[in-house]
């Protein structure tokens, strides 16, 4: 029996005894890590990038701050800023962690800004990526891929699965579980670094009204994430059950003023 074939049987034996919501990876944590750290780098020659100093480091600290509430694996989170309109944010296998500064030109309070990275760092702490590149390597790309990443270690393997990424795109759509998970750790993270939870609850508020507005602001969003009204109604009790803590800063406040003296965001390319 091959290598190969034996880890396809190996992989659906254990995946037919795990929970229905049980996340599932043949992806360690030093090769998720590597993954994200060549993504990143692809990423980065692809996206512009607010790199104003003032703005990086205050996205940084908030990001930072709710990192050190989460649990599972240490990655090494970096929190960046795209210089795009659009209201997105996305996360990237092992840690790093991207906002749009549409994010911050829609949000009203701190909070608000702190819910949307709170969901991705909650994505990366339940290894959802890990999980997601495992189905996908299985089932769309290939035995080699697998095999080279498997084997290889933090080396080609890696770059060949993060090449792979960027050629079917970085934004990587979770599961509705997975989504529902992120939600509600990120409500978790959200309360224990300090801020009042409402703002992830007032966010997806905001993307309703944007999406009524402004259709092509949340398509993005939409296309990766599902639609926040389901969301709203699940959380809104849980919110309304435990209240308190920052709401919002003056910090916040003085960095979104500083942005919109800036240059406007760019479009989202179309293609």
């Amino acid at each position: 029996m091959t290598t190969y074939v034996f880890v396809v049987i190996l992989t659906a034996l254990c995946a037919s005894t795990l929970p229905v919501n049980a996340q599932f990876s043949l992806v360690s944590v030093e090769q998720e890590i590597e993954i994200g750290r060549e993504t990143n780098a692809e990423v980065r020659k692809q996206v512009p990038e607010v790199r104003d100093s003032q703005v990086t480091t205050y996205i940084r600290s908030i990001g930072e701050r709710l990192a050190r509430q989460a649990s599972g694996p240490k990655y090494p989170y970096t929190f960046s800023m795209a210089d795009y309109r659009e209201i997105n944010a996305f996360a990237l296998p092992g840690g790093p962690i991207w906002i749009h500064r549409g994010v911050l030109h829609a949000a009203t309070s701190e909070s608000q800004v702190a819910g949307v990275l709170a969901h991705e760092v909650a994505h990366v702490a339940q290894r959802h990526a890990a999980s997601q590149l495992t189905k996908g390597m299985m089932a769309n790309l290939g035995l080699g891929l697998l095999g080279a990443v498997l084997g290889n270690g933090a080396g080609g393997g890696a770059a060949q699965a993060a090449a792979a990424f960027m050629t079917n795109g970085i934004f990587m759509k979770f599961s509705r579980d997975d989504e529902r998970e992120a939600d509600q750790v990120g409500l978790q993270l959200l309360r224990r670094a300090g801020w009042d939870a409402r703002g992830m609850v007032e966010l997806f508020e905001i993307l309703q009204r944007e999406a009524q507005r402004n259709p092509s602001s949340v398509e993005t969003f939409f296309s990766s994430h599902p639609s926040p009204q389901d969301r709203i109604q699940r959380l809104k009790g849980e919110v309304a059950s435990r209240p308190g803590g920052t709401r919002d800063s003056q910090q916040f406040q003085a960095i979104k003023a500083r942005l919109q003296k800036m240059a406007p965001p760019r479009p989202m390319p179309t293609e």
